[in-house]
């Protein structure tokens, strides 16, 4: 299994609240599924960063698009693939 940083960025932020349980619903689902590793919000209120477990990029890229942050247009994803270097 591969480590995946998502880093998103937030462009509209009245919007981005209005849909935030349901983000949090989807990451919180991904957590019980075993995709995401740790997740959370920066301190600056600018967006925040998700680790996805992914056998790929794309399958990577598919769970961040299926987010209603994505699909509504509040957050802007960048995806790097991200090796640790601690056993998790």
């Amino acid at each position: 299994m591969n480590y995946f940083i998502a880093i998103m960025k937030t462009v509209d932020p009245i919007k981005d609240e209005a849909i935030r349980k349901e983000h949090i619903d989807y990451l919180n689902d991904l957590i019980e599924r075993g995709k995401i590793i740790t997740k959370g919000p920066f301190t600056d209120h600018t967006g925040g960063l998700i680790i996805f477990r992914a056998e790929t990029m794309e399958e990577a890229w598919q769970l961040a698009e299926k987010d209603p942050a994505a699909i509504e247009r509040t957050r802007e994803f960048t995806i790097k693939e991200w090796k640790s270097t601690l056993n998790i």
